[in-house]
């Protein structure tokens, strides 16, 4: 039986357009737990949390903390502490405890570190549990580590490296103006089909506007909606729906937009699109024949070969430089050539894969990242945090 949560009072700022006691809310209701008004009465029979809002907690800390009763939580060793998991008939003792700072006889005491890892494996990365106390003057600190979380650590080397101040500007003002995550995708989908059309009336440089524009949005949106907490099931099926399906649409719109007899079109289009769901089989066969996990994390190799691979970015980038040039038709044999070896690749890695299989359960490097992978090694800089 889930248990229900308090909350004791409230930030002295909003981070991304959210308080402390709102953003407590929405991170508890992703888990279930139902959040009662500070004078109702819990039910009997129920487990009772108990957070300070006005400090910032990181998702998986509260997602741990759900799983644990009969512990309290401090910031660090000598912190406050700043949430509590009570027993069934310990809410009220709960309280007081969090509210006067008494002795926390009887719990576990953990710290955020100690309470869960630092492993995300959505997120391909490795990053720090916290808790943080809200402050007006830590504000924009907070902000800029709210959406470094939010950001993937393995990627492509656009979103990675290119997007994220742009991006952190962009998320910051749909914050602002109430901009909600679906309607960034949906304008990102509209922006889909104009560059599909615009290829294929072979008007590049339009039609690359709308894509760059769309890939921009494709970043924005999933970041729009972990600051704010306010993800769907909708918004996720559409966002990662629209990034599988419309690449090899992109691709023969742009191959059906260049002067007839300038390429072998359709064997073009066929290869470009076979090797581009061979390569998706190869992701998800890895997943199926080898571990539970992205091939991406497999080991730094991979990581290092997603920043290149055959996806959207990479191939984008290669259409622009061509039809800046005047030469719109090498760029699609660029793209189709590249898809190949990418997808040869990842069928090689996920051979690979099964052989040392065989030998044991793979893990990812970026749960071995102080172990066998040096805290200090080049991977661990561009990808773990």
């Amino acid at each position: 039986m889930k248990p229900v949560a308090y909350l004791a009072g409230e930030a002295p700022v909003r981070l991304w357009g959210l308080g402390g006691r709102e953003r407590l809310r929405r991170v508890l209701g992703k888990l279930g737990i139902e959040v009662l008004d500070d004078t109702a009465a819990p039910p009997p029979q129920r487990s009772v949390l108990c957070l300070r809002a006005d400090y910032l907690f990181d998702e998986r800390v509260v997602a741990a903390l759900v799983d644990a009763p009969g512990v309290a939580l401090r910031v660090s060793a000598d912190g406050p502490l700043v949430a509590l998991h009570a027993p069934v008939g310990g809410a009220t003792r709960a309280q007081a405890v969090l509210a006067e700072q008494q002795p926390a006889d009887g719990y576990v005491v953990e710290l955020p570190t100690t309470l869960t890892t630092g492993y995300q494996k959505k997120l391909r990365k490795v990053s720090t549990p916290y808790v943080l106390h809200v402050t007006p003057a830590g504000q924009t600190d907070l902000e800029r580590r709210l959406f470094g979380t939010a950001y993937k650590g393995v990627t492509d080397f656009i979103t990675k490296w290119w997007w994220p101040a742009p991006a952190r500007a962009a998320t910051g003002w749909c914050a602002r103006h109430g901009i909600t995550p679906n309607q960034v995708t949906l304008t990102g989908l509209a922006l889909t089909v104009a560059a599909g059309f615009a290829f294929w009336g072979g008007w590049w440089l339009p039609g690359l506007v709308c894509a760059w524009l769309m890939t921009f949005l494709d970043t924005v949106d999933g970041k729009l909606a972990r600051v704010t907490v306010k993800s769907t099931r909708f918004g996720d099926i559409l966002d990662h729906g629209i990034d599988l399906i419309h690449p090899p649409f992109w691709y023969a719109a742009w191959a059906l937009g260049l002067p007839e007899g300038s390429v072998p079109t359709q064997t073009l289009i066929w290869v470009i699109v076979a090797a581009y769901i061979g390569g998706r089989l190869a992701e998800g066969g890895f997943q199926g024949l080898c571990a539970r996990f992205s091939l991406f994390v497999w080991r730094p190799f991979d990581s290092y070969n997603r920043l290149i691979t055959a996806r959207r970015n990479p191939n984008l980038l290669l259409l622009t430089l061509c039809a800046l040039v005047g030469q719109p038709a090498l760029g699609l044999w660029l793209v189709a050539g590249w898809t190949v070896l990418s997808t040869l690749l990842l069928w090689v890695r996920v051979a690979q894969g099964v052989v040392a299989r065989q030998r044991g359960p793979l893990v990812s490097w970026l749960e071995q990242v102080g172990r066998e992978i040096p805290t200090d090694s080049r991977a661990v800089r561009w990808f773990a945090s």
